[in-house]
């Protein structure tokens, strides 16, 4: 039966810290990402695979840590995790304006993805934990939404400064990452776990793996990440084929738009009608029926509307996701629990972006365009399939 219709969510100083500090996050860091390929290979001349190394290092280096960011989360809490992952982004993007060589620039992103490395985990960790249950989904909406807005804004930003200069827009993404380091330490209460509760060492991500219900969640979930890769690839590159580079403006700002207006309304809605894992496997079958349609998308404004309609289903995932993981872990385990998730995203993040790629290739050899977009339709029915055999196991408690 769909839940009553919840009571009126009022934010408190610690969550409305938390949601001006994601969107910093989010908006310091599209402020000055995009403009390293920009520099570095269209100014100053550099070979786009180094470039493409270093940005690959970054991420490799944040989704690594990040798994361990949630364990420690749990043995000293999330904030002085928060707070020394801002800086060390704050350092790391600062020293990418004075790189002068590919030595410099790989240290500097090393630094930056260690960062983010560190708060990643801890911020979701810290999310659940000054949010009640019953709140959680709305709270997550709302970070997502903050997430999306530094999204829009951020290149808008960048693009605004790179006439200063890359030095002075890395500086000033440094500096955002200062100030949200700012608001964390003044709004954000001390959440440290004490006693028998306090997890140790890394004990904490061995129980998250021994879990057999969420090893099963986390493992399906790289289905779904390996479909909301494709944002950056195969769709992409379908609006460049159809309307030229310029679609990518509209492409991503569509996207964002949307997630801005309506996720947090379209999350209410659901949260009122619907539980919590039916609303996840729904939203994995849109974004996977979103995808097969885009085979036959022969239009730009046709892949508009695909987009559209993939993108309604991302923003019921993520706040879907980050909900039933809070809800899987053990109280005193929930950074752990959230770090271990980060593999779905690492791993399926990685294999998306090669597939997608790959599957354009093989189709353009076989013949047979459609290849790529009816090869992630099935991707996610069998998605979409694993998560409802995954969350009916658990029991009827904890059941959403």
């Amino acid at each position: 039966m769909p839940a009553a219709a919840p009571a009126t969510f009022r934010p408190s100083a610690a969550q409305w810290g938390l949601i001006f500090s994601n969107f910093l996050m989010w908006g310091g860091f599209f402020a000055v990402i995009p403009l390293v390929t920009v520099h570095f290979v269209g100014d100053l001349k550099w070979a786009a695979a180094s470039v493409g190394l270093v940005l690959g290092v970054r991420q490799l280096m944040q989704q690594g840590l990040t798994v361990f960011g949630g364990a420690w989360a749990d043995q000293i809490g999330p904030k002085p995790l928060i707070l020394a992952g801002c800086l060390l982004r704050t350092l790391g993007f600062i020293w990418m304006g004075f790189a002068g060589s590919f030595g410099e620039l790989m240290l500097a992103s090393v630094v930056a993805g260690v960062g983010g490395g560190l708060f990643d985990a801890p911020k979701s960790a810290a999310i659940a934990a000054v949010t009640r249950e019953a709140d959680r989904m709305r709270m997550f909406s709302l970070i997502s939404v903050s997430g999306n807005l530094g999204m829009v804004t951020g290149p808008l930003i960048g693009a605004a400064m790179i006439g200063l200069g890359f030095r002075t827009a890395a500086i000033a993404a440094g500096c955002v990452y200062l100030l949200a380091a700012l608001v964390m330490a003044l709004t954000l209460p001390a959440l440290r776990p004490t006693g028998a509760n306090k997890a140790k060492g890394f004990e904490g991500l061995a129980v998250a793996a021994r879990d057999q219900r969420f090893r099963r969640f986390t493992l399906v979930l790289i289905g779904y990440f390996i479909l909301s890769t494709q944002i950056n690839v195969l769709i992409t590159l379908k609006a460049i084929a159809l309307a030229g580079k310029g679609a990518t403006g509209p492409l991503y700002g569509l996207s964002a738009g949307l997630a801005v207006l309506l996720q947090y309304p379209l999350l209410q809605l659901v949260e009122r009608h619907i539980r919590t894992r039916y609303a996840l496997v729904g939203a994995v079958l849109l974004v996977s029926t979103a995808l097969g349609l885009m085979a036959f998308a022969h239009t730009f404004p046709l892949l508009l509307a695909c987009v559209a309609l993939y993108s309604l289903g991302t923003m019921i995932v993520f706040p879907s996701q980050q909900t039933l993981t809070a809800r899987f872990a053990p109280p005193e385990l929930v950074g752990s629990y959230f770090g271990f998730s980060a593999i779905s995203l690492g791993v399926g993040g990685a294999v998306g972006n090669v597939i997608g790629g790959a599957l354009i290739d093989a189709g353009q050899r076989l013949g047979f365009e459609p290849l790529p977009w009816l090869t992630l339709f099935v991707v996610g029915l069998f998605t979409a399939a694993g998560l409802w055999w995954a969350l009916k196991s658990l029991p009827k408690a904890a059941r959403p």
